[in-house]
């Protein structure tokens, strides 16, 4: 069971944060375009840095707590999941932040 550790905690996130888009209508999903744009960067760049770490050594995984599936390069599924989820979560909440408060962010909050 403890396998699953890491991936239990990315799907912890989605449980807790997901219901936003509904409840709230915050509309991520439906703006998919900026979703993308947004996580798309911080994917890439991380990737590449953790790919990094791995081959010089300076980064591990414990195979106890992962799944034990590991991408080219040695990077198991739940970190390439991670950099995906955390990024989702935080947008997500952030627009469920905008929608309660009215805050604009620095842009309008009525875009189609």
């Amino acid at each position: 069971m403890e396998r699953f550790t890491y991936l239990g905690l990315l799907v912890g996130c989605l449980v807790v944060t997901a219901p936003l888009e509904l409840l709230l209508r915050v509309r991520v999903y439906a703006r998919w375009r900026r979703l993308l744009l947004a996580v798309l960067p911080e994917f890439v760049v991380f990737v590449a840095w953790v790919l990094y770490a791995i081959a010089q050594g300076h980064w591990d995984y414990s195979a106890t707590r992962t799944l034990g599936l590991r991408l080219p390069g040695g990077i198991p599924v739940e970190e390439v999941l991670f950099f995906l989820v955390v990024p989702l979560c935080s947008v997500l909440a952030l627009e469920a932040v905008r929608r309660v408060t009215g805050w604009d962010a620095g842009y309008p909050a009525d875009e189609p």
